[in-house]
């Protein structure tokens, strides 16, 4: 979405507001939307609970049919992105006291695939391996899940 778009759009956004609840509650939904907000990106749409897919259509058709809004410029609704992570701390860069053979982002994948803890557990990148001293034989490893 142009920011000209934004800006027309968050100039009557309380307005919009009542009337997205309005239109949701119409439809039986349990989901209301708090407050819009925007970025340089486009507008976000905050409500109370996760919105389900039909949800979602009822907003993104009433912003697309905003008199104030360029339809062709919105884009398709989405939810945020989880992201976690995992950290572990103290492990040897050395596990096995040879100076040669160090502790490899590889090493770290295939120990927590063979861990059953892990087991459905998705990475969404390679584990870092981050040395914490150059004096220092110990790591941190972040995992993002």
């Amino acid at each position: 979405m142009g920011n000209e778009n934004i800006t027309k759009f968050m100039k009557n956004s309380a307005i919009y507001v009542t009337n997205l609840n309005r239109n949701l509650k119409n439809m039986k939904s349990e989901v209301l939307v708090d407050f819009i907000c925007s970025d340089p990106v486009g507008i976000t749409v905050v409500t109370n609970k996760v919105s389900l897919p039909y949800d979602l259509l009822i907003i993104e058709n009433y912003v697309k049919n905003s008199e104030s809004i360029d339809s062709s410029q919105v884009d398709s609704p989405q939810h945020p992105q989880s992201k976690s992570y995992f950290k572990i701390i103290s492990i040897p860069f050395f596990p096995h006291g040879n100076l040669q053979d160090q502790l490899t982002a590889n090493d770290v994948e295939l120990i927590i695939k063979q861990n059953q803890i892990f087991n459905n557990v998705t990475l969404a990148s390679k584990p870092r391996v981050i040395k914490v001293s150059s004096k220092l034989d110990m790591i941190i490893v972040w995992i993002d899940i």
